[in-house]
């Protein structure tokens, strides 16, 4: 009944950027919070950003002034560009939206930050 479509992984050295959009379908029915989050290599899956109905924003400590959470409203997309990538960016990366309390999530990109 909800769908996240994902696009925007892949590799990209130090230094390097990318832009993750993420497409929610279905039955969303209005504006709803969604966020980002990463899950690296052996750890659990964290936040990154987030983003609420209201347009109000969130980050986690490690990337505030690097990353940048978006949405269109009208095509119920969120996005985040990414920026000076380093090693710690790499992992998958996971778009979600909350639709009343519960939380739905794309499949995942992966991230993969090398030389």
């Amino acid at each position: 009944q909800v769908q996240l479509v994902e696009s925007g992984g892949g590799l990209v050295q130090p230094g390097g950027s990318l832009r993750l959009s993420c497409a929610a379908s279905g039955s969303i029915f209005g504006i709803r919070p969604m966020g980002w989050f990463r899950q690296a290599p052996g750890k659990q899956r964290e936040l990154v950003a987030g983003i609420t109905t209201g347009g109000t924003t969130n980050y986690a400590d490690a990337v505030k002034g690097r990353f940048t959470i978006g949405k269109d409203n009208g095509k119920n997309t969120v996005f985040l560009q990414v920026n000076s990538l380093q090693a710690e960016g790499t992992g998958v990366y996971f778009c979600s939206v909350k639709i009343g309390w519960r939380d739905y999530w794309s499949q995942g990109t992966q991230v993969t930050v090398s030389t």
